[in-house]
């Protein structure tokens, strides 16, 4: 029985400790990893790389939205001055314009007939889509051309048969959508929680077929290449070997951005990663050189150091430029990221076209790897707590956690990103039932050994002991107390006589029901000596009345010894009586032996004359013997007999003992 309730505490406490993990794990997850997360990216992971210099971003800002008004723009006008400048005097190398022209409709004569003309002139132009969840399930002619047109070509496919949410696309007029070259996805992934953008969506699925990204779209156009392998680990471009990790779902290939550091200037925060020109500067450009101020014949113009002056066309040679905007107030393409709470997408969009142009991508760990992390942190950190000493264990646990720091922030700075924040919440779960578990099972030990040692000595010796645990020691006081011994007649010609593990069990049932008659009227058993018993009344259990209980106690013993002995009879048994003596008196009492070893009695010499007292049963041929101190506090509840003048060996003058016949157990 005992077994199986050690069993099932050790059972309950693991169910206990797994739900207590199960939930804190969920909180870590949804209100602690985030956050989390993006301190590991903005203050460490985000520094190790340099932005590329060949990555310009051209911004429409407050200021260029001042200056031209381009926010109300409906013919697109200033949008096509921009990419005219980049299509007739700059030679860059691929354009990816993150602004999306749903307002562009076709309505007869068409409603920006010059941006859709120098849309169609753009062979280098990616422009954004956003995919759409179409509840209408409308007509799948546009969705197949457009499939025809701008999906990968996909050489091998292991999500194929995956579902997607997404079947459509938020559409376009007829004439820009035909016009333009290239399109890319610009679809965010927004954590449940805490809004942070952690992931691009380098591949959305629609339907049967599969589209890039702005950013994946402009490098695969740069290294002329729309063919693509998805693995079950990560997604191949064959023609440069980029191998990109993703994790997927619902139709969407997710990758973790690895963000750049921005940049300071005047003790400010510059909330571009990348190299950012307003936009307005090459409208004011593209004027000049109409007119034809350029570099040659205006040179003046185009001083660099002049914060206010023109931008040379060659400035943008065989780069990458990404087109968005970033203006104050909501609206606006500014997103929560773990470097900024603005942070434009522009140049999002720039730091993921980076992570894949220098192909140094960040890996999000598994689950096996993040359970793994577990095991490796909770189970140390148990068996730490259960079998070292406090300040060793937590010393030991610190040094464990700065360890799982370093290695994390290494794996992080080399691209492997683990959820390092829910592992430490686990493993403070884990300290906290830990700590609790060897509380009560060191409690529930003591209470053991407690019950154990309450088996050989008495358990108000023991409680005496454990109040006082701490100044344990040799010595004691001088107590006036009733002292009881007790005596089995003719034990020795009857140990002599049986076998010893008879003797043994009948002794074991005689002291059964003894000692609880002694407990109540407050005896304290001393010792078991052989088939005799040594009982103290009036310590450690404090009671004014000791001599009169310890009598009545002494009665009701050689009561139940009446009963005991007809059972005995009856069951074949040896018959026998007892003698019993008691006297009180003044005993010194306490702990007596060594340092290392002692025991909880009562010496002196009246300890040694109730001893003598109960000798005299024999002589006497009596049951209950008792001094004339003891007498005098049972005179008025006892029948007795007076045994005069008997000579007590030890004692060099005679004394009167008394013998009781009968006593009142009311009074």
């Amino acid at each position: 029985m005992k077994k199986l309730k050690n069993k099932l505490f050790y059972l309950y406490s693991f169910l206990i400790y797994m739900l207590l993990i199960i939930i804190f794990v969920f909180i870590a997850n949804r209100f602690i990893q985030p956050f989390a997360y993006s301190f590991l990216m903005s203050n460490i992971i985000s520094k190790i790389e340099e932005p590329n210099e060949n990555i310009i971003e051209v911004v429409f800002d407050d200021v260029t939205n001042q200056k031209y008004n381009w926010r109300n723009d409906p013919k697109k006008i200033i949008i096509t001055d921009l990419l005219d400048y980049f299509y007739s005097y700059a030679k860059p190398k691929i354009i990816g314009l993150d602004i999306t022209y749903t307002s562009v409709r076709d309505n007869g004569d068409n409603s920006a007939p010059l941006f859709v003309n120098q849309v169609s002139k753009m062979n280098n132009l990616v422009s954004a889509f956003v995919p759409e969840e179409d509840k209408n399930n409308s007509d799948g002619s546009f969705i197949n051309n457009f499939k025809q047109k701008h999906s990968l070509n996909v050489i091998k496919d292991v999500q194929n048969q995956s579902m997607t949410a997404q079947n459509g696309i938020l559409s376009y007029s007829d004439n820009l959508r035909n016009s333009t070259k290239h399109f890319g996805s610009v679809i965010i992934n927004k954590d449940n929680t805490s809004d942070f953008i952690f992931d691009t969506i380098n591949i959305v699925k629609i339907r049967n077929a599969y589209y890039p990204s702005l950013s994946f779209k402009m490098y695969l156009l740069a290294n002329n290449t729309n063919e693509i392998s998805i693995y079950d680990n990560y997604i191949l471009v064959p023609s440069t070997g980029l191998k990109i990790p993703y994790k997927y779902e619902n139709g969407f290939f997710y990758t973790p951005i690895r963000y750049y550091d921005f940049p300071w200037n005047n003790n400010q925060k510059i909330t571009y990663s990348h190299n950012a020109i307003s936009a307005f500067k090459l409208l004011d450009t593209y004027k000049a050189l109409q007119k034809g101020l350029t570099p040659k014949t205006a040179p003046e113009l185009y001083n660099l150091k002049d914060p206010n002056s023109l931008i040379d066309p060659a400035l943008f040679n065989d780069k990458i430029i990404f087109i968005g905007e970033n203006i104050s107030g909501p609206g606006t393409d500014v997103l929560r990221t773990p470097m900024d709470t603005r942070h434009p997408g522009v140049d999002i969009q720039a730091s993921v076209y980076d992570n894949l142009y220098s192909q140094i991508l960040l890996n999000n760990s598994g689950k096996g790897i993040n359970f793994l992390i577990f095991i490796l942190l909770c189970i140390p950190t148990f068996i730490i707590i259960l079998r070292a000493r406090f300040l060793k264990g937590l010393i030991t646990l610190i040094s464990l956690d700065l360890l799982y720091l370093f290695i994390i922030t290494m794996l992080a700075i080399n691209g492997y990103v683990t959820e390092y924040a829910s592992p430490l919440i686990c493993q403070f779960v884990t300290a906290i039932f830990a700590y609790t578990f060897k509380f009560l099972n060191e409690s529930r030990n003591k209470e053991q050994i407690k019950t154990a040692m309450g088996k050989y000595l008495s358990q108000d010796v023991m409680q005496n002991i454990i109040k006082d645990i701490e100044n344990l020691g040799l010595g004691g006081k001088r107590a006036i107390v009733t002292i009881l011994f007790s005596d089995i007649r003719g034990f020795t010609s009857m140990s002599e006589k049986m076998p010893a593990d008879e003797v043994s069990k009948i002794l074991n049932e005689y002291f059964a029901h003894m000692e609880p008659i002694i407990r109540k009227y407050n005896g304290v058993i001393n010792k078991f000596i052989g088939d005799a018993i040594m009982v103290i009344f009036g310590e450690p259990i404090q009671d004014l009345n000791h001599p009169r209980n310890a009598v009545k106690c002494a009665y009701e013993m050689l009561k139940e010894v009446e009963h005991l002995r007809e059972n005995w009879l009856a069951e074949g048994k040896p018959r026998f009586e007892i003698g019993i003596g008691i006297n009180t008196g003044e005993v010194f009492i306490g702990n007596i032996g060594t340092e290392n070893r002692m025991e909880y009695t009562a010496i002196g010499d009246n300890v040694n004359l109730a001893s003598r007292i109960e000798g005299y049963n024999k002589v006497y041929k009596t049951n209950l013997l008792v001094s004339t101190s003891t007498y005098n506090h049972i005179s008025d509840c006892a029948d007795v007999i007076k045994i005069k003048e008997v000579q007590i060996r030890g004692k060099s003058k005679k004394m009167d003992i008394y013998e009781v016949l009968r006593m009142d157990l009311e009074k």
